[in-house]
């Protein structure tokens, strides 16, 4: 491991602040930080000051690793970019979608796959957020007992359509949602496709497969927006490859990497907990025969976006947390 490793962060929003802010909490080797974006300011992320630069090829020289904070599709920032950065010797880990189906690049949860960040040619892509989440505690599952079915209802927080979401709940703006958020629940989390479900549920499936190595595990879900600042919450059905007991489940989850087990079946995290902690909390735990339930709460834009890009990054340079 080198001392020092020059890293930009593209985009200066939600989840480019938390990169910042992750990236200094867990002691990330620097030597240099570059944040960038579509124009040039002054910005504050994470509390520190910076020069946002803008985001063009040249200002990729001599970046070793470059985070994309999630700007999406032809006009964003990632598939504009990413190939310049690598072009000029960057690893690039892009937080957003245009790459995580792609064969050729590696979709990584280091808890769950964490070898596969070491097979990239130059682009490693983050999960969708609700997705990170649930197979951190889908994994443990797995390699005990085997899983053959997932079902899951996802509550998701509104930082996950970004600063217009949050302005959407807290200052009623228009045009973010199809229907008012406050003190609403809104089942429509990205476009409907023509098998009636939206592109959400159709990451969580799709995503699931890949980060787990399970190409043909049936997924189902259905993705909820709720009026919540910060943490996506999640109601897991798993059906297992085995009958297990409830023993055997909670310890498979309480001893698993990234989670935090909340308690007996009558204990349960909520997002106000899940906030600000890069874990994964699980609670409420039932099992019958070969069947699985439970509840799990993850902070979004930590371990759904910047802790985990940035476990990856220490995945590369050989960091250990």
């Amino acid at each position: 491991m080198r001392e020092g490793y020059t890293v930009a962060v593209v985009g200066a929003g939600l989840v480019g602040d938390r990169i910042v802010a992750e990236l200094r909490r867990r002691d990330f080797p620097l030597k240099e930080l570059r944040v960038l974006a579509r124009t040039a300011r002054r910005a504050t992320l994470a509390g520190e000051e910076f020069e946002v630069g803008v985001a063009e090829p040249e200002a990729f020289d001599g970046v070793d690793i470059a985070f994309f904070a999630g700007t999406e599709g032809e006009k964003g920032a990632a598939v504009q970019l990413a190939g310049e950065a690598i072009s000029r010797g960057a690893v690039v880990i892009d937080n957003g979608s245009d790459f995580r189906m792609d064969p050729e690049v590696p979709l990584v949860v280091p808890e769950v796959n964490a070898g596969a960040a070491k097979d990239h040619n130059g682009l490693i892509a983050n999960g969708n957020c609700s997705t990170i989440q649930m197979v951190v505690t889908l994994a443990p599952l797995a390699r005990e007992f085997g899983i053959e079915k997932v079902i899951v209802s996802t509550y998701q927080a509104v930082s996950g359509s970004g600063r217009g979401g949050v302005e959407a709940l807290e200052d009623g703006r228009e045009g973010v949602y199809p229907k008012p958020i406050d003190r609403n629940a809104i089942p429509l989390i990205g476009g409907v496709g023509d098998d009636g479900y939206t592109s959400e549920e159709t990451k969580m499936r799709l995503e699931t497969r890949k980060i787990m190595g399970l190409p043909d595990l049936e997924v189902f879900a259905t993705a909820v927006r709720i009026p919540v600042h910060t943490g996506h919450s999640e109601s897991v059905y798993v059906e297992l490859g085995r009958e297990a007991t409830l023993d055997e489940v909670v310890e498979a989850l309480r001893s698993a990497p990234g989670v935090t087990f909340s308690g007996d079946a009558d204990d349960f995290p909520t997002p106000l907990e899940a906030a600000g902690d890069p874990n994964t909390f699980v609670g409420r735990v039932r099992v019958e025969g070969n069947v699985a339930q439970y509840w799990c709460v993850s902070d979004n834009l930590l371990k759904g976006a910047a802790t985990n890009a940035v476990q990856i990054a220490e995945e590369l340079v050989g960091v250990r947390v």
